[in-house]
């Protein structure tokens, strides 16, 4: 059955939403998303993915010949590029199953800092990177999710180049600042963030074991995404991001694809 709409609906976005699909089909889309397989960068208390063979097209290294292939995949919630709910880190806030989908799709603001960590490693976004990414774009949008580029991705999947440890065992990679981050949450009400490393907090804090802007981030009732890659590969301002993941109940964190769509 066809149903044909009046023009005043058809051209009404609010009523048909088949004009966005069409003007998507003119953009560019970019896969924020590393693909996960055992061995990949990992916080160093979770065990490594493994991954069995259950079924298979033909029978063969103990598997059953099924004429279809079924793999058993056992990993950490916290497992690759990732999403972590509130209730990763503060009891009673929201989990995986709570998360809205109209959080998942959001406008895309990239902050830039890669080249001042090419200089130090141990660089954390500032309030003068904020100023200059509004100086140039004007604030930054209410509901926004916000990555912080560091081009960090790059190391993947060397776990070693990821961590980056000194001879005392110290890990020295970038990462957000609580200043920053007090401004985002809550003067600019962004729905999340992400970011390229393991960790939200930079290395120099995570090496004791310490996780105070993770912490405040989860506590503000927002979620956020680990280990985005090819940011570099995205415009700062103009983007839309979309955030996926599984709905687990009471799921506590989750591999997500995350990629974003591009004006042309």
């Amino acid at each position: 059955m066809f149903i044909c709409f009046p023009a005043s609906v058809a051209s009404d976005p609010s009523q048909n939403l088949t004009g966005i699909w069409e003007t998507f089909q003119n953009c560019t889309f970019v896969d924020l998303t590393h693909t996960f397989e055992p061995g990949i960068p990992h916080w160093k208390g979770a065990p490594d993915e493994t991954v069995e063979t259950l079924y298979s097209y033909k029978p063969g290294n103990g598997t059953l010949g099924s004429g279809f292939y079924m793999q058993d995949y056992s990993h950490v919630g916290q497992w690759g590029t990732h999403v972590d709910p509130p209730a990763h880190f503060i009891e009673g806030l929201r989990t995986l199953d709570q998360i809205s989908p109209r959080e998942m799709i959001l406008p895309l603001v990239v902050i830039d800092i890669h080249q001042k960590v090419m200089e130090n490693p141990d660089y954390v976004v500032s309030m003068d990177d904020i100023r200059t990414w509004e100086k140039e774009y004007g604030p930054i949008p209410q509901g926004s999710f916000v990555a912080l580029r560091t081009d960090w991705s790059k190391k993947w999947p060397d776990q070693d180049a990821m961590q980056n440890l000194d001879a005392e065992g110290i890990a020295h990679y970038p990462g957000w600042s609580q200043d920053v981050l007090t401004y985002l949450y809550e003067n600019c009400n962004i729905t999340a963030s992400g970011h390229e490393t393991t960790d939200t907090d930079p290395g120099l804090v995570v090496s004791s074991d310490k996780y105070p802007l993770e912490t405040y981030i989860l506590s503000q009732n927002k979620y956020q995404v680990e280990l985005l890659t090819n940011l570099d590969q995205v415009p700062e301002s103009g983007a839309l991001v979309v955030v996926t993941f599984p709905k687990p109940r009471d799921g506590s964190g989750f591999p997500a694809r995350v990629f974003a769509i591009c004006p042309e």
